[in-house]
């Protein structure tokens, strides 16, 4: 049958006609048409082509029917991954930043272009460049912003209490906290309380929880007043009681009860009766104590996702890796990203910016156009490694998804338990508490971690399995050296598990915590064979690391073994005094390092490079110049470089190189004041260098204005000497040569021991030439007066 739709007036006659007719088609489904309508009647295309844009909307079935669910792709083999990772492959990173409402939306967005700065691309493909377009953006997504309003979890109240006759030795704080219990319930809070001058009675200021043990919660309005203020007069306290303020989450709280104990130092207590002194024990109270009853909660409409790779990866290879990942995983949803990486970022490293690896930043809608939210459970974070790993082999990246059980790596930490404290290089943190600072540097320095539950425990016993196979494939040594550590950790999984409930009974200071505790200890000093090349922050957080080992070791230290303990934490310490010294040695040094890589190739940076700056040194300076330059360079750099090596355990050697030292230093001076341009130029970076051919400079100077006064006295003394006596000539001879020696002195003692660069320097051990002209000059009388005589 053929319907004509312009036999019906209304619109809507007409879509219904249209549906009925491909209902009885069998061209249209009831779960198309559900989509129809949650699209606000676009119709669907009924044939998708290769071309096509796959559809935001998926028709799932059997347990992933409900929107948002996540579809599971097949895991790549276990074993495969284990291949990919021993050969060199990189782990998928996909991790997420933070969560946020429609009103954050623009600031993210400004944060990964870099206000504008940093091109970034949306999901059709479209570049936005510039404020301008990035503004646009808000406005498109508004219609899949719900802006739900953040809980309220932290309220701010003041009670003025009109009871008089009270005297100074009075309880206020008890009667204080009985009144603020009537009103606010079994709510965790803290207050303080101010006297009246006029004896009137008293004020009371808190910060309180607002939600209760039963889920009732406050909303810190007027409202909400009058009902604590109901309660408080049904108990019989004449108070008047109002809200001040609200706000959401521990950071919120934490801010204004460390600002109430700042105002009344040592005068705030708890509903428990306890004093909060200080902010440590603040911040402690709020994150450690009200924080699970908050059950705080944010909007969620948009997500800030990271992907990362290792520095060197291709930028092109990744970024369209990813590009194909988010087309794929979250087609139908709104996003926008944008790359990140050492050469384009825009930030300063100090700031933040300019991170040594590649990694892009993605604002994603966490609503499609047809209504559907997807999860963010750690089942889909699974899947999104895979899919991420997946499209970057595709683009010659050797990835793969990995499970933290692989390999029985410790738990990440969130950016709520740590703060930066250094941004230069890799960046270093801190824990914003003692268990934050545990986890951070369990995760740091990638100690094993066994999970507790069974399910992890047989994933682990089967990764166990697999290792072992990967072993016996008979791979380069480099493999198998990779899959040994890995299977060393899982191997432990077998006497660790089995008694780790009983670990957790013993007592905080039990034998085996102290073990623990001094193993950590010793790789810790042990570490830093690389010291130095470490810089001041990195040295830093080692040393923060040793005295937190110290700390903890000294917590279940027994008594009787207190004294050992100090004699091994005093050698620690001189261990840590050491190293902090060869670091300060290396920064001294860091000056003439660069400038010796100017000529010679390190083996860092590209050696296409070092080949351009020698072949431009040997243009500008000649080949001879430039060679002998460079081997003296290279005698000075060798040379602080085994200083640097033996000064932590070879101390007695140390006065020998430093000599040595000194020697190729003088030497290269030398080289300098004869003209050589290329030690010149490394002089002025280098502060030993130049002092030495300052040195050398004004001696030579120094012998010439005596050689200039020498030669008029010499020219004096032939005019005269035939006249003057054998003896007096004689004489005067001896007075010279001792006035010559006590100068000679003076210009020795002039010098420290260890500025004399003259006492090992070959090219100085010679006659100078005054001396030389002196003796001729003596010879030629003596043989003048012989001759007289005769």
């Amino acid at each position: 049958m053929e319907i004509f739709l312009g036999a019906f007036t209304a619109e809507w006659e007409q879509r219904k006609a249209a549906f009925l007719h491909d209902l009885t088609l069998g061209r249209r489904t009831l779960p198309e048409e559900d989509e129809r309508r949650r699209r606000g009647g676009v119709v669907p295309l009924a044939v998708s082509t290769g071309m096509s844009k796959p559809s935001g909307f998926r028709l799932r079935t059997g347990g992933e029917g409900r929107p948002g669910s996540v579809r599971r792709r097949a895991d790549r083999p276990m074993r495969a991954r284990f291949a990919g990772l021993a050969s060199g492959s990189q782990p998928a990173v996909v991790k997420m930043a933070s969560f946020g409402g429609g009103s954050r939306l623009g600031a993210m967005v400004n944060y990964v272009s870099r206000n504008g700065a940093v091109v970034v691309e949306n999901e059709r493909g479209d570049h936005l460049r510039g404020r301008d377009q990035l503004s646009a953006v808000g406005d498109e997504w508004d219609h899949l912003m719900k802006n739900r309003a953040e809980s309220r979890d932290i309220g701010l109240f003041k009670i003025a209490v009109a009871e008089g006759g009270w005297r100074a030795d009075d309880d206020l704080f008890g009667r204080a906290r009985e009144i603020v219990k009537r009103g606010l319930g079994d709510r965790a809070f803290v207050f303080t309380v101010t006297a009246r001058a006029d004896g009137s009675g008293y004020d009371v200021d808190g910060v309180t929880a607002l939600r209760n043990s039963s889920g009732e919660r406050l909303t810190a309005d007027d409202k909400a007043a009058v009902i604590v203020q109901r309660r408080m007069a049904s108990a019989g306290a004449d108070a008047a009681f109002r809200f001040t303020g609200y706000g959401n989450g521990t950071d919120y709280g934490t801010s204004h009860v460390r600002s109430l104990v700042a105002v009344h130092k040592g005068k705030v207590q708890d509903e428990q009766g306890r004093t909060i002194a200080d902010a440590k024990q603040a911040g402690d109270l709020v994150q450690l104590e009200w924080r699970n009853q908050l059950h705080s909660r944010k909007p969620r409409d948009v997500m800030h996702l990271i992907l990362s790779a290792r520095a060197g990866t291709d930028t092109a290879a990744f970024q369209s890796a990813a590009r194909d990942f988010l087309g794929q995983q979250f087609a139908g949803h709104r996003y926008v990203f944008s790359l990140h990486d050492a050469h384009s970022d825009p930030k300063a490293e100090a700031e933040g910016g300019k991170r040594p690896h590649v990694h892009i930043h993605v604002i994603i809608a966490m609503r499609s156009d047809a209504g559907d939210r997807f999860e963010t459970t750690i089942a889909a974070f699974r899947q999104w490694r895979l899919g991420m790993a997946e499209k970057a082999r595709a683009h010659g990246i050797n990835m793969e998804m990995t499970d933290r059980r692989d390999r029985a790596s410790a738990p990440s930490y969130s950016r709520n338990q740590v703060r930066p404290v250094n941004t230069i290089g890799r960046t270093q943190h801190e824990g914003t508490s003692a268990a934050a600072e545990q986890r951070y540097g369990a995760k740091r320095e990638d100690l094993p971690n066994y999970s507790a539950t069974a399910r992890s425990q047989a994933y682990m016993q089967k990764a166990y399995g697999e290792w072992l196979n990967v072993r016996q494939s008979q791979g380069p040594r480099t493999q198998q050296n990779f899959i040994r550590s890995q299977m060393v950790r899982l191997e432990d999984l077998r006497t660790t598990v089995g008694s780790r409930d009983t670990a957790h009974q013993e007592a905080g200071n039990s034998p085996s915590q102290l073990r623990t505790y001094l193993v950590k200890l010793t790789e810790l000093v042990s570490e830093g064979d690389d010291m130095r090349h470490m810089t001041r922050p990195e040295f830093e957080a080692y040393e923060r690391r040793v005295e937190i080992a110290l700390f903890r070791a000294e917590q279940t230290m027994p008594p009787e073994a207190r004294k050992d303990f100090d004699e091994i934490a005093q050698a620690a310490r001189e261990h840590v005094n050491v190293r902090r010294e060869i670091v300060e040695l290396f920064e001294e040094r860091s000056a003439a390092g660069k400038a010796d890589n100017r000529f010679q190739d390190q083996g860092r940076g590209d050696p296409q490079d070092g080949k351009q700056r020698w072949n431009d040194a040997v243009e500008r300076h000649g080949f001879e110049a430039a060679n002998v330059a460079n081997k003296a360079l290279l005698d000075i750099e060798r040379t602080r470089e085994a200083i640097e090596r033996v000064a932590a355990e070879r101390r007695d050697e140390v006065p020998a190189l430093k000599k040595e030292l000194d020697l190729h230093i003088a030497e290269a001076a030398e080289l300098g004041a004869s003209g050589n341009g290329i030690i010149r130029e490394v002089a002025e970076i280098d502060d030993d260098l130049k002092a030495a051919l300052q040195l050398i400079e004004r001696d030579r100077q120094k012998r010439e204005n005596e050689k200039n006064t020498s030669t008029r006295q010499l020219e004096e003394t032939a005019d005269t000497g035939r006249g003057t006596p054998h003896s007096e000539q004689v004489l005067n001879r001896d007075d010279g040569r001792d006035e010559r020696a006590k100068e000679s002195a003076r210009e020795t003692t002039s010098h420290p021991e260890t500025g004399d660069t003259t006492k090992s320097d070959p090219a100085k051990q010679h006659v100078p030439r005054l001396e030389e002209l002196q003796r001729e000059s003596d010879g030629r009388n003596e043989r003048d007066h012989d001759d007289r005589e005769r």
